[in-house]
């Protein structure tokens, strides 16, 4: 399966989309543009931030929670407002927000890495009801946030490592006992970045050089993937009336003497429905 363009403005670091279900609207970020971009009834949309910004849940039809990179915010669509929430690791100018999603439960999810993408650097924190915990330390680059349909698992993976763990949660949404490694993709030599489970529980993580989103089963075998034209594939989100719309974002860093298809946000049809992303809880 091949996606087509859905976006044709350039991002030097596309990640983090989102469909918002009450507004029927696709929502991403250029990382490193400080923007958050969409489009509505075809015509393109932008907000801009004084700081980098990299994901997002909703919380009502006209705010999304956002990571920054010095902590959560309340994006207020209608005007652009940002109202703070908490601030992570707001004191370290060295470090950004990287990939989050919310939780079947209500919270919010974001990881953080250095800037540089320095070994250890990172972490994976929870909002929750007005509380933020760290759950992760030492990781470089958190990605793949992605939760199980029942919402007893949680996945993140560390890019360079290559690897993607499974961590149980409580019934409130909180980590409990160890978390167990889920793929090595070491072996693939696939760098898996921003995932999303679908409607069947199988795991679409978008991997970073491979220019696709590739399907992985409950029992970690391999099932298909999709294409898409920019090399760096950087996350997946589902959308549309019936949660068939793939979106997959991508990113200009890191390519030398880039084509045009670099970039790019691109959408494909898939067999498969995804699954309704949650509200987010303040």
């Amino acid at each position: 399966m091949t996606a087509t363009i859905f976006d044709d403005r350039i991002c030097q670091l596309g990640e983090g989309p989102l469909w918002h279900p009450e507004r029927g609207q696709f929502f991403w970020f250029d990382i490193l543009g400080r923007r958050l971009l969409s489009r509505d009834a075809g015509q393109p949309l932008e907000w801009k931030f004084d700081r980098m910004a990299s994901a997002a849940g909703w919380v009502d039809r006209d705010r999304l929670m956002i990571g920054t990179e010095t902590g959560l915010a309340l994006l207020d669509l209608r005007d652009g407002a940002l109202e703070p929430v908490a601030g992570i690791e707001a004191d370290d100018p060295a470090t950004r927000s990287n990939d989050g999603r919310a939780d079947r439960q209500g919270g919010f999810w974001i990881g953080t890495m250095g800037k540089g993408g320095e070994a250890g650097r990172g972490a994976i924190y929870r909002y929750y009801k007005g509380e933020v915990r760290q759950l992760v330390e030492g990781i470089s680059i958190p990605n793949a946030i992605c939760f199980s349909r029942d919402g007893g698992l949680a996945y993140y993976a560390d890019t360079p490592e290559g690897k993607i763990w499974a961590q149980p949660l409580d019934r409130d949404g909180w980590p409990q006992g160890e978390p167990e490694l889920f793929l090595d993709l070491r072996p693939e030599r696939l760098r898996p970045d921003g995932a999303v489970i679908d409607s069947e529980g199988v795991l679409c993580v978008a991997c970073w050089g491979a220019g696709a989103v590739i399907r992985f089963a409950p029992d970690g075998r391999q099932l298909d993937r999709i294409e898409v034209g920019g090399r760096h594939s950087s996350c997946p989100a589902f959308g549309g009336s019936d949660l068939r719309d793939l979106l997959v974002t991508t990113a200009l860093q890191g390519i030398e003497s880039p084509d045009a298809a670099q970039g790019l946000t691109y959408l494909a049809r898939t067999g498969v429905a995804g699954l309704p992303e949650s509200r987010v809880i303040l």
